[in-house]
C-alpha cells in the first residue's frame, strides 16, 4: 500500500487533475496550508483523499515530515499540488516489487506557458519521490527539501511526471519572493553574503541558463526563465546580506 502526500495552499487550479491521477492510491494525505480558494471543497470530492491543515508553517521540509506521521502506510509518494501522476508512471509503480532500501526518481516534464520546457536546466530532470518512511524521509530544511536516507540506493524510474510550473509570470514573481524570504531565513547567521555577491550570483545565474542550459533555444519562455533564475539569486543573497545585518 501506497500513500501519496501533496502539501496544498490556494492549489484550484490543478488540484482536481493531481488528484484524478491519484485515484488508485490506497490513501492520499492532503496538508493544506491556509488555502482561501476551492482546494480544500475539490479535495473533497475524493473518496481516498484525508485533509489536514498545517497549523504553522515551519519549512518546506517539517510539513513534508508531518505528511509522512499522517500517513498510515510506509511507502510515500510525494507529489506536489501542481504536479500530474502520468498513467505510466502509475503502471509502473503498481507492477514494480518495491524494495525499502531504495528510493525511487520519477523523471519530470516541466511545462511553463502551456510549454513543455527542454532547456535552462529544466529538462532531463528527475526528483525522488517514492520511498519507504522507515528507511528515508525529508530533509528539515525550509527550503530546497529533499529525501534522505543512510544505506539506501537510488533507481529511476521510466514513467514521468507532468509539472506545471508555472502558468504565469505572476507565478514567477510570487514563488521568488517566497523562496528568496525562506532562503535568508534559513542561512541566516550560516553563509555570507554582500551586495558584490548578489550581483554575482545574479548574473551568473542568467548566463548559466540562458547560454549554458541553451534557454535562447526556447524563445521567449528561455529568457524568461533566465531572467527569473537571475533575479532569484539576486535577491536571495540581498536579503540574505539584510538578515545577517540584523
Amino acid at each position: 500500500m501506497i500513500t501519496a502526500t501533496i502539501l496544498a495552499k490556494n492549489a484550484q487550479k490543478h488540484i482536481e487533475e493531481v488528484l484524478s491521477a491519484l485515484k488508485n492510491f490506497d490513501e492520499v494525505v492532503l496538508l493544506d496550508n491556509g488555502s482561501t480558494d476551492g482546494t480544500a471543497e475539490i479535495a473533497s470530492k475524493f473518496s481516498n483523499v484525508k485533509i489536514y491543515t498545517l497549523d504553522s508553517f515551519e519549512g518546506f521540509g517539517k510539513a513534508h515530515r508531518k505528511m509522512e506521521e499522517l500517513a498510515h502506510n510506509d511507502w510515500i509518494l510525494s507529489i506536489d499540488s501542481d504536479e500530474v501522476l502520468s498513467y505510466e508512471a502509475e503502471a509502473e509503480i503498481f507492477s514494480m516489487k518495491l524494495d525499502e532500501n531504495t528510493i525511487y526518481e520519477l523523471p519530470f516534464r516541466n511545462y511553463f506557458n502551456g510549454k513543455w520546457i527542454k532547456s535552462c536546466g529544466w529538462y532531463p530532470d528527475a526528483h525522488p519521490r517514492l520511498y519507504n518512511k522507515k528507511k528515508a524521509r525529508f530533509s528539515d530544511s525550509f527550503v530546497h527539501e529533499k529525501v534522505v536516507g543512510q544505506n539506501v540506493k537510488t533507481k529511476r524510474l521510466n514513467g514521468y511526471i507532468t509539472h506545471y510550473s508555472y502558468d504565469t509570470v505572476e507565478d514567477f514573481l510570487r514563488k521568488m519572493q517566497n523562496y528568496s524570504t525562506l532562503f535568508a531565513e534559513q542561512n541566516r547567521g550560516k553563509k555570507s553574503s554582500s551586495v558584490c555577491k548578489a550581483l554575482i550570483h545574479g548574473w551568473f545565474g542568467f548566463f548559466k541558463s540562458y547560454v549554458l542550459k541553451r534557454g535562447f533555444a526556447q524563445g521567449y519562455e528561455g529568457f524568461i526563465i533566465s531572467y527569473y533564475n537571475a533575479q532569484t539569486a539576486f535577491w536571495k543573497y540581498i536579503k540574505l546580506y539584510e538578515a545577517n545585518k540584523r
